[in-house]
């Protein structure tokens, strides 16, 4: 029997404000725990106010990594497709999250990082080393990420065109990918709006995309948002 070997966790030697931005943050148990919570009141909260449906949720992979990608409409769309993922899904769940909308004070990051598990994606400053990192956390410790591939929330409802930063993630990898839609998180919650509307929402959940053959290139990053993209719009009815 070979010897345990001990590693330090990734996040060690980090301050606690530099760990909630940290694309390197691991979570606790007492996190978890606090995540488990906050998405129990989600699923309650969007069953009720939002008559929240979920089609195709067998097809979601049994364990990560995968990606869940899905159209921006609305503050909303991340705890929805949180709250649609199984408990055993929830821990190792991250959704990429605006660094310059989540995680701009320390108030705002603690909530971000403790309740929803949310990683930084700084739009102004997001190099290849980020994403290398990204990368590396979504296989090596069989993450599941929430990506929203248009880069920020429309402001009219339709779907925007989806950046490569999704491929620069998956390219060359065995990750699968499954396009969700998003139907009524634009009218309830569009964003000139603080407060949600009781609209009813529906999360559309296709089948699994695997790129394992598109190059990890520029012309395969391409590739692959235009499948996912032709997906989503499939689902949506866009």
């Amino acid at each position: 029997m070979e010897p345990w070997q001990l590693e330090p966790a990734r996040d060690t030697g980090l301050t606690p404000a530099e760990r909630f931005r940290s694309v390197r943050r691991e979570s606790g148990l007492l996190e978890s725990m606090a995540q488990q919570a906050c998405f129990s009141v989600l699923r309650l909260y969007f069953s009720i106010a939002h008559r929240l449906t979920i089609s195709g949720r067998d097809k979601l992979p049994a364990h990560g990594p995968f990606v869940l990608a899905a159209n921006h409409c609305s503050h909303l769309d991340a705890l929805v497709l949180g709250a649609a993922l199984k408990p055993r899904h929830r821990e190792r769940a991250f959704p990429i999250a605006a660094g310059d909308v989540f995680f701009q004070t320390t108030a705002v990051s603690m909530f971000s990082a403790i309740m929803l598990n949310a990683l930084a994606m700084w739009r102004k400053s997001c190099g290849p080393h980020t994403l290398a990192e990204l990368r590396r956390k979504l296989q090596e410790e069989r993450g599941i990420f929430i990506i929203f591939p248009e880069g920020g929330r429309t402001r009219t409802g339709s779907m925007m065109p989806f950046k490569h930063g999704l491929g620069m993630l998956v390219a060359e990898t065995n990750v699968p990918v499954v396009p969700c839609g998003l139907i009524g998180t634009f009218e309830a919650l569009p964003p000139n709006r603080n407060v949600p509307r009781p609209v009813r929402i529906n999360l559309l959940i296709g089948e699994p995309l695997n790129f394992a053959a598109a190059p990890n290139d520029r012309d395969g990053w391409s590739q692959i948002a235009r499948s996912v993209e032709s997906s989503i719009r499939i689902l949506i009815g866009q």
